[in-house]
């Protein structure tokens, strides 16, 4: 049978022509979470970083977010650039935002920023993963709420009817991704970064990062249903895990480097 759809509207707020998303909000939300608890850090863990130097590290941040998320999409699955309709790159409101390109994004941000003040950049990467699962957690939130990205038909009990889905019974992996990229990931790098060894060792929380989000998103894309216009690979494999093996590769490597790394 399958659970009905709650069907919540994917405008969070009408203010005359202006309408509010759930989708836009999540990401506002992540970043002022974000920011907020990377000043706590800070000041807890006595990181040197000064309150403008924080500030400006956001502004990098959230550019690197947008033009990287908006640019992998566009890139990895966006086939309205390729059928025309160039001009739907910039309708960034109306959702469409690739994590890999997302984390290409803050990388390259963040390695601008570490430049710009003379910081280490792995250490700048470390305090950020710490925070991105809350952004991940309420972007697949806001998927589930958008009636998106769902996943493929199956029985089980838990099974969602999505309008958009055809009403089919299918696995509601927006919030498999949820639990796993956001409630898990954040539980497991806070967690250890409380022990001053994982702190010492930069680039390790960067790396396990990395490679948890490789594996869980390989993991989960079993259930969801790959995007119409690319379907499978191999016939068997979806675009995100394709794209989420070299993040295994590159997470675990850095983590291998890590501890064998004297400090």
């Amino acid at each position: 049978m399958g659970l009905t759809y709650p069907e919540i509207s994917p405008i969070m707020l009408q203010l005359g022509p202006l309408g509010i998303r759930w989708y836009s909000m999540a990401y506002l939300a992540g970043i002022v979470l974000g920011w907020i608890q990377v000043v706590r850090m800070v000041k807890k863990y006595n990181l040197g970083l000064s309150k403008a130097q924080i500030e400006d590290m956001v502004f990098y941040v959230t550019l690197g977010v947008i033009l990287g998320g908006r640019m992998g999409y566009v890139l990895f699955y966006g086939e309205k650039v390729f059928s025309g309709h160039w001009l739907e790159v910039f309708a960034i409101w109306k959702g469409g935002m690739s994590f890999h390109g997302g984390a290409l994004g803050v990388i390259a941000a963040l390695w601008l920023f570490a430049r710009k003040y003379k910081l280490a950049f792995l250490k700048l990467t470390d305090l950020a993963v710490l925070v991105v699962p809350i952004g991940l957690f309420l972007g697949r939130l806001a998927n589930f709420v958008n009636d998106e990205l769902w996943g493929r038909v199956s029985d089980v009990p838990w099974a969602v009817r999505f309008p958009s889905g055809g009403y089919l019974p299918r696995h509601p992996s927006q919030l498999y991704e949820a639990f796993l990229e956001g409630v898990v990931m954040y539980a497991v790098l806070n967690l250890l970064w409380r022990h001053a060894g994982v702190r010492e060792r930069q680039g390790l929380v960067s790396g396990l990062f990395v490679l948890m989000y490789g594996l869980f998103r390989i993991a989960v894309e079993q259930f969801r249903e790959p995007d119409a216009h690319m379907g499978f690979f191999f016939g068997t494999y979806t675009m995100g895990q394709l794209l989420s093996v070299p993040l295994v590769l590159v997470g675990g490597g850095v983590v291998v480097w890590c501890m064998r790394r004297r400090v």
